[in-house]
């Protein structure tokens, strides 16, 4: 799964905040005023904003160069401190501002109920000398990033002339821009590759309903009109819908969850996106890997990062269900699948007569080799052009279901032709499996996987095992006890 991927370097810019959650549980109502009266129990302090997008790409394994403004405060200073556990994340672009008070906002929950929000925050008017650093610090991030993310919570940094320059900095370098918008009209934006709203933003920006698929892709055209990109719109629990300038929309369903908390929700969103974009996967994969991101992100209490881990066992169980014998249709779909989670494919075939423990060993150790398995199966005919007239022993689909019944097994595919190099070369495995009898350049399809990027394993046989010698075997014995009969 997403184990697998290489996750490169992200250069986040945007409006810092601090998250404070105090919990406890309310159990009556104050005799001085009509407001409950909390028992206090926890207090915890989270990186929020542009600070919790680049918690949740560290998390996954980016590195991040963060960029913002601070106030010289306690704050601040909390603020560093938290960002400094993450070993990933370099926060020598912040600008301290002494006129700036650094941005909290706390929470006051009971059980899972938040009760009142306590926000505090002086925005100011940024001197040019602070918007100057902010670009500088932003572009020497760009130089070494494979993406840029803004982070907008309207809060001043990301002003008209600091966006102007930072993206169109990015769009000289060739590097993607993802925005998470908080204005009215997205035209501050132009340059950005994609942006990803919320329905409510997208409907303060359209003055559009969105209550169907078709509404937000309407909406979706008239919002990338606006700035020139691709659009990602955010839309709770219907899940998320991309429309790309090219034709392509994509509505991707919401992995059920119980939602105990929205916020930060966005935050897991943009960096999940930017953190699979820089792994060198296309946007279709970074959505919906997205989508099962959020669906974690909203199932935690407060702003919460979602790790590498917990990200790609859910992600692993979302594909978990497969019927065993599939066509080459079904087999190419499901790859497809697989692939867009962030899986990594394994294919090996044979023609797997009578299952033996070689045939075990090699499947064992295929499996090894990646998430999924794809097992190929000559079919009848295959078999007895290249095995004679006395073989198959066991018909194809015989030879499939036992094939199937091994649970390092996820797919079977029987193809017809006399190698599988068809069948490999319409599946773009990512792995190609033979056992250590061959030479990687004798491996059918060995010179196809590795064009793509992808890598040929030899696996060591168990000796002595074969189907025709078990053949050999049976029929000597036969001659022997006198029930062999030619």
């Amino acid at each position: 799964m997403i184990d697998n991927f290489e996750f490169g370097r992200l250069a986040v810019i945007g409006d810092l905040l601090l998250d404070q959650y105090i919990s406890g549980q309310v159990g009556r109502i104050s005799p001085e005023a009509p407001v409950p009266v909390l028992l206090r129990s926890g207090h915890q302090v989270v990186p929020g904003g542009a600070a919790n997008v680049a918690v949740n790409a560290a998390a996954l394994g980016c590195s991040v160069a963060l960029i913002g403004v601070v106030g010289d405060d306690a704050m601040a200073s909390i603020l560093r401190a938290l960002l400094e556990k993450w070993t990933g994340i370099d926060v020598s672009g912040f600008v301290e501002e002494a006129d700036w008070t650094t941005i909290s906002k706390t929470r006051v929950l009971s059980g899972h109920q938040q009760i009142v929000r306590i926000d505090e925050e002086r925005v100011i008017d940024f001197s040019e000398q602070t918007k100057n650093r902010l670009i500088s610090n932003a572009c020497a991030a760009i130089d070494r990033a494979d993406v840029l993310v803004c982070s907008d919570y309207a809060k001043g940094v990301l002003s008209d002339n600091v966006l102007q320059a930072v993206i169109g900095y990015a769009n000289q370098k060739g590097i993607p821009v993802i925005v998470d918008p908080k204005r009215k009209h997205f035209a501050a934006y132009r340059g950005a590759t994609l942006i990803t709203p919320n329905r409510s933003e997208m409907m303060l920006a359209t003055g559009l309903p969105l209550r169907t698929d078709n509404e937000v892709t309407q909406a979706a055209e008239l919002i990338s009109e606006q700035f020139g990109g691709n659009v990602l719109v955010t839309r709770s629990e219907e899940g998320m819908t991309l429309w790309c300038r090219d034709g392509h929309v994509r509505h991707e369903a919401a992995h059920k969850s119980e939602v105990y908390d929205v916020s930060g929700a966005g935050d897991t969103v943009i960096a999940t996106v930017a953190s699979v974009l820089s792994a060198g996967q296309d946007l279709d994969t970074a959505v919906i890997i997205a989508t099962v991101a959020a669906s974690i992100a909203v199932g935690k209490l407060g702003t919460a990062a979602v790790s590498r881990e917990e990200l790609s066992h859910e992600l692993m169980d979302d594909i978990a269900e497969t019927d065993m014998l599939a066509t080459l249709d079904q087999a190419i779909s499901m790859v497809t699948h697989w692939h867009r989670h962030g899986a990594s494919v394994v294919f090996t075939n044979g023609c797997f007569d009578l299952l033996h423990p070689g045939h075990i060993a090699l499947i064992r150790a295929a499996a090894q080799q990646g998430d999924k398995l794809v097992v190929g199966i000559n079919s009848d005919a295959s078999v007895k052009r290249l095995k004679g007239e006395t073989r198959p022993i066991q018909n194809e689909k015989a030879r499939a279901m036992v094939m199937g019944a091994l649970r390092d097994v996820d797919i079977v595919v029987i193809f017809d032709e006399d190698t599988p190099l068809d069948v490999i070369q319409k599946l773009k495995p990512d792995v190609l499996v033979k056992g250590a009898d061959y030479t990687e350049d004798a491996v059918v399809g060995g010179d196809f996987v590795k064009s793509l990027g992808g890598r040929v394993a030899l696996v060591d046989l168990v000796a002595g095992c074969s189907t025709t010698g078990i053949v050999k075997q049976m029929t000597q014995k036969e001659k022997e006890a006198g029930l062999y009969h030619a």
